[in-house]
């Protein structure tokens, strides 16, 4: 019996073939595909399964949006995903689809100690709901339930929330951020994405001057890769900036999170970034931001932040979703 799960977002499927190997699941392959090159989550499935000779049971994938009645309309992708439409044309006997953050929190049962890095020790006995914020291509977010035994995942969308400024240069990068988008999210600051549209206000509104020969490179090439490297090497002025821009309202959105889960049982911060500028994040505001609720705020210093290093975290969810619920 083999297990094929996905980890479906905006930029790359990464796809996995897992067996039972005495009583764990093993990996038996793994490859990861651009999203936006193919038409479909089937066109990418077939292409993977070509060749193979393992039976597929059962599949569960974690999606990049909201899934309703087992459908979903991924949010950076122009893909429909049926559930039962993938039965059929992949001649699977059952298909689950999951949210990718509510992926990313089962996840957190396949990885090991030192796959995380511990933010803030917070309270090293504390207990209740948890809460997962990741920010990649998009910004996820997901509750983990407390049921006083063990811990469920839940999906939800709350990194489409109205973005809140904070303080005077927020409120003049909203009006920046309306004046290109209209409705102003956390996923317009807080993403791959996100990082550049920051990156733009710091040059448009000349809070610092950029090197031409480093904006040039920026604008053609992997601009969120790019500011991270510029930023945490600083090699620019500009790129710090939009680090620590970043990193502040990340704490602050993330403080956000632990409150309205009431996540006293820990934060976990996962997605592509957060690894990539975890120096940042320890230098910067991101733990002051996060603390700074008025009256909550020696609630929140309690609460304990693991950063998730594995990459992976989301796959190994949709495959354990699979094993053990489906």
């Amino acid at each position: 019996m083999a297990y094929l799960s996905g980890d479906i977002g905006g930029t790359k499927t990464h796809l996995s073939i897992a067996t039972m190997d005495r009583g764990k699941i093993v990996s038996v392959k793994d490859e990861k595909f651009p999203s936006q090159k193919y038409p479909n989550l089937k066109a990418i499935v077939e292409e993977f399964l070509k060749g193979s000779d393992h039976e597929i049971s059962k599949a569960c994938f974690g999606i990049a949006g909201a899934v309703k009645k087992r459908r979903s309309q991924p949010t950076n992708l122009p893909w429909h995903v049926d559930c039962e439409e993938l039965e059929r044309e992949l001649q699977i006997e059952k298909v689950a689809l999951i949210n990718d953050l509510e992926a990313n929190a089962y996840g957190l049962n396949m990885l090991n100690s030192d796959e995380f890095y511990l933010l803030n020790e917070g309270d090293p006995s504390a207990v209740g709901n948890q809460a997962m914020v990741s920010p990649g291509t998009g910004l996820g977010e997901a509750g983990i339930f407390f049921d006083g035994r063990g811990h469920h995942p839940f999906a939800c969308e709350g990194g489409h929330v109205d973005f809140a400024p904070r303080d005077a240069m927020e409120d003049e990068l909203l009006r920046y951020l309306r004046g290109k988008f209209g409705h102003v999210s956390y996923e317009r600051v807080l993403s791959g994405p996100g990082l550049y549209n920051l990156y733009q206000f710091v040059i448009e509104t000349k809070k610092e001057r950029e090197d031409p020969e480093i904006l040039r490179e920026i604008e053609e090439g992997d601009s969120p890769r790019l500011i991270s490297e510029r930023g945490e090497s600083g090699q620019s002025k500009a790129c710090e900036l939009t680090l620590s821009i970043f990193v502040s309202i990340f704490g602050a959105e993330v403080g956000n999170t632990a409150l309205k889960m009431l996540a006293l049982g820990g934060i976990f911060l996962g997605g592509g970034i957060a690894p990539k500028i975890l120096g940042a994040i320890k230098r910067g505001d991101f733990l002051s931001s996060f603390t700074d609720k008025g009256r909550f705020k020696e609630l929140l210093s309690a609460i304990p932040i693991r950063v998730v290093l594995n990459d992976k975290t989301a796959l190994l969810g949709a495959t354990y979703y699979a094993k053990q619920l489906m």
